[in-house]
């Protein structure tokens, strides 16, 4: 295959804007934000909030002590088949 010196400097000036772009592109992201919106950021805090209709640890606890009398101490019932 004979690839004109026209097309072969194409081919090489298209892939080279092309690796250079690739490169460029995660550092231009990443310097765009400023420090304070780094640190704000951060700062996000997720409360869970429970439902009126949840138990609550400790009634779980005395539920899972109840369900679990009897059984093997495995899966659910890990910790909960004796006092």
């Amino acid at each position: 295959m004979h690839l004109s010196h026209s097309k072969l400097t194409l081919a090489a000036t298209a892939f080279l804007l092309t690796a250079g772009l690739a490169l460029q592109a995660p550092y231009s992201h990443a310097s765009s934000k400023s420090k304070t919106e780094k640190r704000q950021s951060s700062r996000v805090k997720i409360e869970n909030i429970r439902s009126g209709s949840q138990e609550t640890t400790a009634e779980r606890d005395r539920r899972l002590y109840r369900e679990c009398q009897g059984r093997p101490n495995a899966g659910a019932c890990a910790g909960y088949t004796r006092r």
